[in-house]
């Protein structure tokens, strides 16, 4: 009873914009000794996917990635993945997160899936990493993924690849450092 789930997805936009997702990775994190397996590592392919899920703005995936709108357009089904997503999420009594949770899981919840929902470790590394807001506004900003794994592991270099497993296995790492600190808790 001391694993987790970290979930990252990527998308074609945001879900208020129409976005589609388009990859969905999930490791599983041992709070006991900060092991990190990869669990699922999937691109989907969802109906409402068209031409300018491909072109900017909305493209941005596409763009900042190695995944392809090929790969895209021969994926699985979502309904097929998000249903062995379902599936995974309901292994882990615990509860899941992601970075960003609002993000990842507004899309997973708006197609149909039922998440036990654990801290953002986003929000929680915002008052670890007191980065200073934008615009004069005040408190901290909240850090990119980049900006966390900088703060926590200074001398391991590491530049976001956007691709689902692989952005999750770095977040799951970040998440152990904030429940080493007594931040990142499980109710």
């Amino acid at each position: 009873m001391s694993k987790i789930l970290v979930i990252d997805i990527e998308t074609t936009g945001f879900l208020n914009q129409g976005g589609s997702i388009v990859e969905i990775g999930m490791v599983e994190l041992n709070l006991e000794t900060g092991g990190v397996e990869v669990i699922f590592d999937s691109v989907l392919r969802e109906d409402i996917l068209t031409r300018r899920h491909i072109l900017p703005p909305m493209g941005w995936i596409f763009n900042n990635s190695d995944l392809s709108p090929d790969e895209v357009r021969e994926a699985p089904a979502a309904q097929e993945v998000l249903t062995k997503v379902q599936a995974i999420i309901n292994q882990y009594p615990l509860g899941c997160t992601a970075y960003n949770k609002q993000f990842d899981f507004g899309f997973l919840c708006n197609r149909g899936l039922t998440i036990k929902e654990l801290p953002c470790p986003m929000l929680l590394a915002t008052d670890v990493c007191k980065l200073p807001s934008r615009n004069g506004k005040p408190g901290y900003k909240w850090p990119s993924v980049e900006e966390a794994w900088k703060h926590f592991f200074p001398n391991t270099k590491y530049v976001e690849a956007h691709r689902g497993a692989d952005d999750a296995k770095h977040e799951a790492l970040i998440v152990y450092e904030l429940y080493k600190m007594g931040l990142f808790r499980i109710n």
